[in-house]
């Protein structure tokens, strides 16, 4: 019996040290394709490789991660191409993921849920799906009331990425609505700022911000509750000019208020914008 059960239980455990070192050498071919940004050809290895590594090994949480890594990269590769279709697929992907490992590691990885959150928001506007971005951004602003919220998302997040010409326009959005404590006094709800761009299309110089400013009523029976103002910053002081043709009240028409913003950058500050 002995005979037959050892040299058994030797080629089974030399057959799992085989397919763990074929595991570890494909996972190292992953981890330089990500470096290399290949996403996509790592991402392919990964999937591939994580359902044949054990929970238990030590592997496994490193292929993890880099399952997360290469599905971000994926969609960031989309998401400043302006692809956003392909953008919403990677981050609802990585979202998954996220939510389905987070339980294994620390709570900056666990953070990466919000952030996933962020960029699922902007690629559905970036398709002008506003009802579905809404949904996500109302997980946001739950998670915040929570205090949940990670540092550098705790107080204003973006939700629009978009390129006018050779500009990258960012719109960002804080999270007070009117009556709150935070918008006393000067309040924006929603800034969009316009970058000159390198040559490779990442941003380059500042160049003016379009804030939705609370606006200030003398008259309670006027239906406006943010106007459109341009903010320069100088070297000596902040330029800004209110554009009165662009209004809107609480509940933003996100639609509009993007239309509105391309007029804009147009150039088209006047009353004829109708």
């Amino acid at each position: 019996m002995k005979r037959v059960y050892i040299p058994f239980l030797l080629l089974f455990t030399l057959t799992r040290v085989f397919a763990q070192t074929d595991i570890a050498a494909e996972f190292r071919r992953a981890e330089s394709l990500l470096e290399q940004d290949d996403a996509l050809q790592a991402l392919a290895i990964l999937e591939r490789i994580e359902p044949l590594c054990t929970p238990e090994d030590t592997l496994y949480n490193y292929i993890l991660w880099y399952h997360t890594a290469a599905l971000t990269a994926a969609e960031s590769h989309y998401r400043m191409q302006e692809r956003f279709d392909s953008a919403l697929i990677y981050s609802t992907r990585a979202l998954d993921k996220i939510r389905a490992v987070k339980s294994r590691f620390d709570a900056r990885f666990a953070a990466r849920e919000y952030w996933m959150i962020k960029n699922v928001i902007v690629s559905y506007f970036g398709q002008k799906q506003y009802a579905e971005a809404r949904k996500f951004q109302d997980e946001l602003y739950t998670a915040r009331k929570k205090k949940k919220l990670p540092e550098g998302i705790d107080e204003y997040y973006n939700f629009s990425f978009f390129r006018y010409g050779d500009k990258n326009i960012w719109g960002y959005e804080w999270y007070p609505e009117l009556g709150d404590p935070e918008t006393q006094g000067s309040y924006s709800k929603i800034v969009y700022y316009v970058y000159s761009t390198n040559t490779d299309g990442s941003d380059k110089d500042q160049l003016y911000r379009l804030h939705v400013l609370k606006f200030h009523k003398t008259d309670k029976s006027v239906k406006i509750d943010y106007v459109l103002t341009k903010r320069l910053e100088t070297a000596q002081s902040e330029k800004s000019g209110t554009l009165y043709a662009y209004t809107y009240t609480k509940n933003i028409d996100y639609a509009r208020l993007e239309a509105d913003i391309r007029q804009v950058l147009a150039g088209n500050y006047g009353m004829d914008k109708k």
